[in-house]
């Protein structure tokens, strides 16, 4: 009998953070392209998605960062077979950059875009995510944290 393998995507978190109408990015290496993302990464065993979040935009960014509002969950299929993301995006505000820190491996660049700067900027961006999440904020879109549970077992 043969099985078909299960196929789950990884669970991912992003930063949406604007400051003076222009938008952290990172420019990054990926497989040797320099492609333009959110400070996002995957969410690791015993964190919640908030503070996946808070840390990922430290390690990529060196910005302290305080979510303030769930953008959205997004879920997409990468044309590379069997690989697809559950990303939750957090809309937050920039506190404070701390120079002294390095960037995580392969972040060549942090740049604040305006959104016109995003997309003439000549950078692929890493995925349809990053304009999906630009655009949803400019137009509104925010939900509560509280939609963001983390449950305990007793």
């Amino acid at each position: 009998m043969h099985q078909t393998p299960v196929w789950r995507p990884d669970v991912t978190v992003a930063a949406l953070v604007e400051r003076d109408g222009a938008f952290l990015f990172v420019a990054e290496r990926v497989r040797g392209e320099l492609v333009l993302n959110q400070p996002a990464g995957h969410l690791e065993q015993h964190e919640t998605l908030i503070e996946a979040t808070i840390r990922e935009a430290r390690e990529e960014t060196r910005w302290t960062i305080r979510p303030t509002a769930l953008l959205g969950a997004y879920q997409w299929q990468s044309p590379e077979p069997g690989l697809g993301f559950l990303r939750f995006t957090f809309v937050a505000d920039a506190i404070a950059e701390d120079l002294s820190l390095s960037l995580d491996q392969g972040i060549e660049q942090v740049l604040w875009l305006r959104r016109d700067e995003l997309l003439q900027c000549g950078i692929k961006h890493r995925s349809p995510l990053v304009l999906a999440n630009v655009d949803d904020y400019v137009r509104g879109q925010r939900h509560g944290l509280d939609l963001c549970r983390w449950v305990v077992t007793p």
